[in-house]
């Protein structure tokens, strides 16, 4: 089992950076495949971006591509997402999660554990 805190959340205008980390608590962490979802108000939680247990493979949702990267420090038990060129529709609450390294890295069903997110709002 493992717990999940993310943080740096914050406000940031169009085309600033954030970067959001995820803290994770036990000896496992370098065995899950982890991800970034995020929900904006009155929307589904979506997929943003996952990383293999290595950090040596990763996959983006089509609309952060090129602007998000997802990495992860094994050793230090944290997982992050650096944000650039901000979009006023990023906005929303972003999670991390994590899941067993097998089976769908994209579905959020296949994630088992889940931070409680941070907000990310981002003016125009």
């Amino acid at each position: 089992q493992v717990q999940l805190v993310e943080s740096g959340g914050g406000l940031v205008q169009a085309g600033g950076s954030l970067r959001l980390s995820c803290a994770a608590s036990g000896p496992t962490f370098g065995s899950y495949r982890m991800g970034w979802f995020r929900q904006a108000p009155g929307k589904e939680r979506d997929f943003v971006a996952t990383i293999n247990t290595s950090g040596f493979a990763t996959l983006y949702a089509d609309s952060v591509k090129g602007r998000f990267t997802i990495s992860r420090d094994n050793a230090k038990n944290t997982l992050y997402l650096q944000m650039n060129s901000l979009k006023p529709e990023d906005t929303a609450v972003y999670y991390c999660a994590a899941k067993d390294p097998v089976g769908d890295a994209l579905s959020i069903t296949h994630y088992t554990y889940w931070g409680q997110g941070t907000q990310v709002t981002v003016s125009s």
